[in-house]
């Protein structure tokens, strides 16, 4: 859902896109994270740099640091918002079209924008999956149940 302001043709983002924008919530690092990626747009330049804290088998944090326009931006701070407190697993379901939705819409210009931060989950999630880190279910001694 593209606007346009004038014949000009300069990008109109709506109030949730500004909001995220101008006061991105979860941007920063995480000191030892559990999982981390960098994923980047060559087509744009833009890129991202995700930290994960995993509790539980579900995000308990998720910050981001990101190079890119504030469609990267406003995008990646709608992810964190939407990942967290969500297992592996919901997280790995997340789509670029779901964060669209929850921006109410994206300049189609700038839709790229919002892969950066789905992405980043993504390989954050693979990463964690691949280094040392057990399963919820691993650990738990005989006869125990899995708590949710």
């Amino acid at each position: 859902m593209e606007q346009l302001s004038d014949e000009v043709g300069y990008l109109v983002y709506n109030e949730t896109l500004i909001d995220h924008f101008m006061h991105p919530r979860n941007a920063g690092e995480i000191e030892n994270p559990d999982a981390m990626a960098t994923v980047g747009d060559p087509t744009c330049g833009d890129f991202i740099r995700v930290y994960l804290k995993v509790e539980a088998g579900k995000i308990s944090v998720f910050k981001f640091l990101t190079q890119g326009c504030p469609g990267a931006i406003s995008t990646s701070s709608i992810a964190t918002e939407m990942a967290i407190g969500k297992t592996l697993d919901e997280a790995l379901k997340l789509t670029d079209n779901d964060v669209i939705e929850a921006a109410g819409g994206i300049p189609s210009r700038k839709a790229h924008c919002s892969l950066l931060a789905i992405r980043g989950l993504h390989q954050a999630i693979l990463n964690y999956h691949t280094s040392s880190h057990p399963s919820p279910q691993e650990g738990r001694g005989e006869g125990e149940e899995e708590r949710k």
